[in-house]
Formats: C-alpha cells, structure tokens, sequence
C-alpha cells in the first residue's frame, strides 16, 4: 500500500512542487489539497492520508494550532510533517511541542523530501536529530521544565529504557539501536513502546522533545 500524503500550504506553487516531487514515487500519493490549516480535519477524516505536509505559517490557522486540533479530534491522527522556510524558526519547535513528528525544509531536494515522508511514516528513525537538538537548545527551556521534570520522574524508566531514549535522542534507529546495545530488533521496539507509553507520548518524536524538555537528555 502506498503512503498517502496531504498537502496544506496557502503557496499553489509550494503545494504543486511537492505534489510532483511526491508523486513521481511509486510507494507515494498525494489524495488531497488545503491552502489553510482551517481546513484540515474535515479532509483528514475523510482522506485518512498517512501523512499530512503542513506549512507552519498559514493566515487562518497555522501550522501549531492545526497540528494541536488535528491530535485532539481525530481519533486515529496521521503523522504531521511540518514544512517551514527556516529550519531554526521558533514556530518549528513548538509545532514539534504541539505534536508534529518532524520537520521539512521548503528549500530541501527532492530526494530529502522523500525521504522525510517516508521516515515519518514508518516511524522508526527521528528525522534530523541534529536540527531538533538545535532547535530545543536554542528554543527549550533551559534545565528543563518543572512539568517535563516531573514527568519524567513518575516515567519511572528503566535503565535500559533510559539508554534507549537516549539512543532515540541521538537519532538512532531500531536498527542501530539493537547493533549498539546487542539485542533484536524487536526487543528495541519493545523498549520503545514502554518508553512512549510511560511518558504519554505518541511517537519518538515527542518522547525526544520530552526528554529535552525535561532536562533528560542535554540538548547541546
């Protein structure tokens, strides 16, 4: 089954470049359009794409605000990729702290957005480890937060849920994770989801930004 995408951008030309990047792949399709963030959950619950690429920056309802509706209505929510002009924008971080499960440049070629739909969607692997890592030492609260703190006290992780997360911070795959700790795969995807589930978190990404947010994990 191909993954389905999503598009969301007020710019016609943004939306037609990705629409032929997108589709010119075998294991992709685009099932739908939205020039506004407004319009995005009547589509997502009659498309049911995959994935939804949302521009940030929208004049209705941007990208955070529609990231948040998204989660908090739809029962099954896709995977939110955020496309932003600047990848060190404020509005990058807290669309991520709102939900999103990673980031695209509008600049990036062609092959990078493949790859990021196809990342995302599989969900195994954070993309861009390194521009989230900027992104939270630059806009995070410094120490962590009260809230993240206490969070991720009553997480109560293991030890080696504690190093997982940690390799999940790094950018590290499944795979990678089970090379470096000597273990299957599927256990590693068992420490994942005890990690999400003890944090609250829905996907890597945000069990990553909680990790950061709360002092977990050093950003720098």
């Amino acid at each position: 089954m191909p993954v389905t995408v999503l598009l969301v951008d007020d710019e016609p030309l943004v939306r037609a470049g990705l629409r032929a990047v997108l589709e010119a792949q075998p294991d992709i399709e685009v099932v739908g359009e939205a020039a506004d963030g407004a319009a995005v959950i009547p589509l997502v619950r009659r498309l049911r794409p995959d994935v939804v690429a949302m521009d940030v920056r929208m004049p209705l309802l941007d990208g955070i605000e529609a990231t948040r509706a998204v989660l908090r209505t739809v029962a099954e929510p896709p995977k939110i990729l955020v496309v932003t002009t600047f990848e060190n924008d404020e509005y990058v971080y807290e669309a991520l702290r709102a939900g999103a499960d990673g980031f695209l440049l509008k600049r990036a070629r062609p092959a990078e957005i493949v790859h990021a739909v196809r990342l995302v969607a599989e969900g195994e692997s954070l993309l861009f480890p390194a521009s989230v890592r900027q992104l939270a030492a630059q806009y995070g609260d410094e120490g962590g937060n009260r809230a993240a703190r206490a969070a991720m006290e009553r997480a109560q992780l293991t030890e080696r849920e504690a190093e997982v997360l940690r390799l999940m911070a790094r950018g590290l795959s499944n795979a990678e994770i089970a090379a470096r700790l000597i273990v299957g795969t599927e256990t590693v995807k068992s420490h994942v989801s005890a990690v999400l589930a003890k944090l609250g978190s829905r996907d890597r990404t945000q069990a990553v930004i909680a990790a950061y947010e709360s002092g977990f994990v050093a950003p720098g």
